[in-house]
């Protein structure tokens, strides 16, 4: 049987990120968590149907930089759409969307 620390070690962690259903919004998400997290590891995890975008403890989005990548204007309510879950907590301002944790395991 293991004990409370090995449970905390393989089901507690830090990531933070949208889940995102797949499509032109999903990459241009990717893209703009790369661009606007320089230093922190974004990782993908392509389920098909939807993309997990993640990375630890903190991850922010800004509209200016989902409208370059989508080629488009964009309203960071829109994301609501394709967002359809999310880890973390998160705090939507009308520029950007940040996704954090308030503690770490």
């Amino acid at each position: 049987m293991s004990n409370s620390n090995e449970i905390v070690n393989k089901h507690g962690n830090n990531r933070v990120g949208p889940v995102m259903r797949a499509g032109e919004l999903a990459m241009a998400v990717v893209e703009a968590a790369r661009e606007d997290n320089p230093g922190r590891e974004i990782r993908v995890d392509d389920k098909r149907a939807y993309l997990r975008i993640d990375t630890d403890d903190e991850m922010i989005l800004r509209r200016e930089t989902i409208e370059v990548a989508l080629g488009r204007p964009f309203k960071m309510n829109d994301l609501e759409v394709d967002l359809s879950s999310f880890a973390g907590r998160i705090e939507t301002l009308p520029d950007q969307v940040r996704f954090y944790f308030t503690k770490h395991l």
